[in-house]
């Protein structure tokens, strides 16, 4: 490996040690035989070294010249021996005597009914009366009949745990740490199911959250689930009229809110929000020790509805009963709501167990709400596999979350791209103590490789989960595992218990095009509440080998030479630059990285006189920057790393992108813009 010591200067090393540091690399790698080797052992010793990622980049860009365009041949993070024999899914392929991660990918999905009774059983999920039976097709395999003949209340499945370990860790506004052991939190979600029932809220009734989530939330959606009421969140963040939209369509009896929400260091009125979308009667929280608001006669103050009864028996449910109704972002159509039902939660504590190797009294971070998908999961995915969950109170912007992921000794941070490209520019988390971490997870959108390589380096190295799916799916159809290689931004994996192939523009099973799940899985929706069911994700589908059904799901996706993927985006985001299909997402991974630019988003136009599409790049920035420069350096990129064909043909700055309530680039919004100017 050759390092310029000019290049070591443009990474902050000054001049005077770059010639020792130069020899003190070549030291450490010379009895390595492969750059994999040598990137351990140097990014170990850069990470306690505390070198700027700058140098990281460098040394890793050396090592893996190639890395940018052939992701699949760099990996940035190797599994221990202990990862080998002692995580998870490695104890549990041992058991069935299994020593191939793809045996046992395809062993969970041909023998899937054997899987779910083994895993069900190795997360100790409660029953009220057992199951005749894990799956009955006799619908067929777009309407599972899961778990049927048993009864169960999903809730009973997050209080196994010992009652002295602890729940939840939380902040309060003076930066304390607190904690709420099981029991407690086993207490005050009983007394939430009490106070409902007393109320005379039964089983079936929708009820919704629309607050952060704080373990007041965590315990009231606990305390509904537990009388078999249907929970109806919706973010904090949606506005009055997209919250009427959801309470409404789900019929709901009852929302909790709070008064104020605290975010990003402002105050904002949430229960005037509320109230202003909903004409119900609504339980109102405070942000601080009391309630300063003039309430309407049939609002309820927490501190008068909270019974003080603290034991209660969970309601029996059908496996297959809705607890808990999700909406879609419905960013241009009806947003579409799916239930989830008791063996929804099932999937996520699997996903957690199998692929984020989630242990009792791992605690897990994961900045979300009960409104998106994660909220719910991560609920499940702690509570069901005995840990706890970090909860923190504000916008994880700054290093003050950093800091609370250092004081809580988080051990599985999630994430969402978005974040962690702030995190990088504005250089906030350096020089905090995360070793706690033994890995991070990633989900929402496309992840840029260079930012997840930075985001390794804040843990000196710890793998990163990449995890793909949906709310229709109760978790993911993608992800990674901790007994595999780990490679930024890459799956190594289909989910355990559910299989996918890739479908080319003809119907073809392909490397490269959009994902088809292979139903039955557990987690899989088999209703919607407004939309047709079959019409959204069977109609038309072609048939699959062996003329099996395939379920429609969105994403595009390539398998690369090493059998690992890269997601590509959805496929109403790919275009057609000069004859040739892209995605969106693969443009602006390869736009990553340029200094002074944070957030970039890939669109196409169409030409007035009805040419090829139009490539257009709107780049975010807080600096002036001249224009013809920063497109010379990006065209170059993609003309290098993708196609020579591709040309930029407008670049624009934004101050930031437009995005969904739950961090997704609005790619058609900013393409009216541009076909409108």
């Amino acid at each position: 490996m050759i390092i310029d010591r000019k290049q070591l200067l443009l990474c902050g090393i000054d001049d005077g040690s770059s010639q020792s540091l130069i020899e003190k690399i070549h030291t450490l790698i010379k009895h390595c035989i492969t750059p994999e080797q040598s990137w351990q052992i140097l990014s170990s010793f850069l990470s306690a070294s505390h070198y700027p990622f700058a140098l990281h980049l460098y040394i890793f860009t050396q090592l893996f010249p190639t890395w940018r365009e052939h992701p699949d041949t760099a990996p940035a993070w190797i599994p221990t021996e202990v990862q080998l024999s002692h995580s998870n899914i490695a104890s549990f392929m041992a058991e069935l005597n299994i020593n191939n991660i793809q045996s046992f990918h395809q062993w969970t999905t041909k023998q899937y009914q054997d899987f779910w009774q083994r895993t069900i059983q190795k997360l100790n999920i409660v029953f009220k009366k057992k199951p005749n039976q894990i799956c009955d097709l006799s619908k067929g395999v777009e309407s599972p009949h899961w778990l049927p003949g048993g009864e169960i209340n999903i809730a009973d499945s997050c209080f196994t745990a010992p009652d002295s370990t602890i729940a939840l860790i939380y902040e309060d506004p003076h930066q304390t740490i607190h904690q709420l052991s099981y029991k407690e939190l086993n207490h005050l979600s009983n007394r939430v199911a009490n106070s409902l029932t007393t109320l005379g809220y039964t089983a079936g009734d929708a009820i919704g959250i629309i607050m952060p989530m704080t373990i007041y939330a965590v315990a009231i959606y606990l305390g509904i689930i537990k009388i078999g009421g249907v929970v109806v969140s919706t973010a904090d963040s949606f506005s009055s009229q997209e919250i009427a939209i959801r309470l409404i369509s789900a019929k709901t009896k009852i929302v909790f809110t709070q008064d104020f929400l605290s975010w990003g260091g402002k105050e904002l009125a949430l229960y005037e929000k509320v109230r202003s979308a909903y004409e119900g009667k609504i339980v109102i929280l405070p942000l601080h020790q009391s309630l300063s608001l003039t309430l309407t006669p049939h609002d309820i103050k927490w501190i008068d509805f909270l019974v003080k009864n603290t034991a209660f028996t969970s309601i029996p449910c059908h496996p297959m009963a809705a607890c808990h109704i999700l909406f879609s972002s419905g960013t241009t159509a009806q947003p579409k709501a799916i239930p989830w039902n008791h063996t929804t939660a099932i999937k996520a504590a699997s996903d957690a167990y199998f692929h984020n190797d989630i242990k009792a009294k791992d605690v897990l971070c994961w900045p979300t709400n009960l409104g998106w998908m994660m909220g719910p999961w991560l609920i499940y995915a702690a509570f069901i596999n005995h840990a706890t969950i970090a909860l923190y109170p504000d916008a994880p912007k700054d290093r003050t979350f950093g800091e609370f992921v250092e004081k809580a000794k988080v051990t599985m941070l999630g994430v969402v791209p978005t974040l962690v490209a702030s995190w990088r520019q504005s250089q906030c988390m350096q020089g905090l103590n995360w070793q706690s971490i033994k890995l991070f997870s990633s989900s929402g959108e496309c992840s840029n490789p260079e930012d997840m390589l930075y985001l390794m380096s804040l843990a000196h190295y710890k793998p990163i989960i990449e995890y793909c799916g949906g709310t229709e799916i109760g978790g993911a159809y993608i992800s990674s595992t901790v007994i595999e290689k780990n490679y930024p931004s890459l799956f190594s994996i289909p989910t355990m218990g559910l299989d996918f192939i890739i479908l080319d523009t003809a119907g073809k099973a392909s490397d490269v095009g959009e994902v088809a799940l292979i139903p039955p899985s557990m987690g899989l929706s088999v209703e919607l509440l407004n939309a047709d069911h079959h019409h959204i994700y069977f109609e038309n589908m072609p048939r699959g080998p062996h003329n099996m059904v395939l379920r429609r799901h969105g994403d595009q996706i390539m398998r690369l030479p090493n059998g690992y993927y890269i997601l590509l985006g959805r496929s109403d985001d790919t275009m057609n630059l000069s004859g040739i299909k892209i995605s969106a997402a693969e443009i602006e991974r390869t736009l990553s990285g340029i200094p002074y630019i944070g957030e970039v988003a890939a669109i196409a136009v169409s030409s007035l006189k009805q040419g090829p599409n139009r490539l257009v790049i709107y780049a975010t920035t807080t600096t002036p920057l001249e224009k013809t420069s920063i497109l010379q350096i990006m065209q170059k990129r993609i003309n290098t790393q993708l196609n020579p064909l591709f040309k930029i043909y407008d670049l624009i700055f934004i101050n930031e992108l437009p995005k969904t309530a739950s961090n997704k680039i609005m790619r058609r919004m900013l393409r009216d813009q541009y076909q409108m100017k």
